[in-house]
């Protein structure tokens, strides 16, 4: 049975960014901590915890005076940076340069609908780190929407400057823009703002095409990943056959009855030597 590894799965530059400078500050010596998981997959922050990386929350900082602590590529709010300057926490800031230049749009978007009125909409999951870095970029409310559902939260009879997280399906922003535009009063009350990661959009048209090729896909990626389950449903539509899995652990031998072609890819947060590991799985079950 052929098994093939999706080679443009796998870690997004910011994740690979955010994970170079946690192996530098470690190699280093002293105690390293990361503001939340440094990347949305078990595997590998347990991982980078062997190598000695902790993992703690913003109500933690003030008990790791002395220390440094990481920013993961999802990015933060100011007020993070101001309470690990007033509690003498080292900061390494791992914001991906996509993110950061985002949390900038976020501050002209609200300076802008400030003079006018007017909201902040952005796309993305509640509570999802990126998420909270952007919205805490501004006083003020920030409307935060996961779908059409959540239009009714939107005053339409102002203008509206509409961005999204990073990570979120370029056809999703697409299509809730457009039905901004219809309830509005005029379409020009609309200022959308595509700020979706093109190295990451671009992989959705590709695994489109990488799920067709195969009579099974197994698809790879953290629970917490926001950007995996984008990308799982997308294999899902191309190829029924496609099954989501955080390990090796989870395979089931019945998934491949029949296959003689099996397709390994990932999220964005997915490590290749995961993948690898998955891969190599299939083969021992099939053989």
């Amino acid at each position: 049975m052929k098994v093939q590894i999706d080679d443009k799965s796998g870690f997004c530059f910011g994740v690979v960014r955010a994970i170079s400078e946690a192996e530098r500050a470690l190699s280093e010596g002293g105690r390293v901590f990361s503001l939340g998981d440094i990347v949305h997959n078990r595997m590998e922050v347990q991982r980078l915890e062997q190598l000695g990386l902790r993992t703690i929350t913003a109500e933690d900082i003030p008990s790791i005076c002395g220390a440094r602590m990481l920013i993961r590529a999802h990015g933060e709010p100011p007020t993070t940076y101001t309470l690990a300057e007033r509690c003498g926490v080292g900061v390494i800031d791992a914001t991906c340069p996509v993110v950061a230049a985002l949390q900038k749009r976020v501050k002209r978007a609200h300076e802008a609908m400030q003079a006018v009125g007017g909201t902040v909409v952005i796309l993305g999951k509640r509570g999802h780190a990126e998420v909270v870095g952007l919205a805490g970029q501004v006083e003020g409310d920030v409307v935060t929407i996961e779908g059409e559902q959540d239009l009714s939260l939107i005053d339409f009879t102002h203008p509206v400057y509409f961005l999204s997280q990073t990570t979120q399906s370029v056809a999703l922003f697409e299509s809730l823009a457009e039905r901004m535009r219809t309830l509005l009063p005029t379409s020009e009350m609309l200022t959308a703002d595509d700020t979706i990661c093109r190295r990451v959009s671009s992989r959705e048209e590709h695994l489109r095409e990488f799920a067709g090729q195969f009579d099974v896909v197994v698809f790879v990626c953290g629970r917490k990943s926001s950007n995996g389950r984008v990308l799982y449903e997308i294999c899902r539509e191309a190829n029924p056959r496609s099954y989501n899995i955080e390990e090796e652990s989870e395979l089931q031998s019945e998934w491949f009855d029949g296959a003689s072609s099996v397709g390994v890819c990932g999220a964005t947060s997915t490590p290749e030597w995961l993948m690898r590991r998955v891969a190599d799985a299939v083969e021992r079950i099939k053989n």
